[in-house]
């Protein structure tokens, strides 16, 4: 029979290193108390992570917003320029 850990410590994870801990510290304790801290242990992973997932897709909106700004100046810049060249054509005819 092999003992393999319930919370892996892994160098990679994606969560927190207090998480990590915590979860170590969960692992070493008691089976009754563990079983009741497990559940919120899981409840706090799953909100750590979806709030990545959120903060990524947030960031990523972001960076798409950033550049169709970018485009919109330089149309803007193009269509207040092609307007004013058009303006001084037909003052001149």
């Amino acid at each position: 029979m092999t003992n393999t850990p319930r919370f892996p410590d892994t160098g990679e994870s994606d969560l927190p290193r207090e998480l990590v801990d915590l979860a170590q510290k969960i692992a070493d304790l008691p089976a009754p108390l563990q079983k009741d801290l497990e559940t919120a242990y899981c409840r706090v992973v799953e909100s750590v992570r979806r709030r990545r997932r959120i903060l990524a897709l947030v960031q990523e909106a972001l960076s798409q917003l950033r550049l169709d700004i970018k485009y919109l100046m330089f149309d803007l810049e193009a269509t207040r320029k092609e307007r004013d060249e058009l303006k001084m054509q037909t003052e001149q005819d």
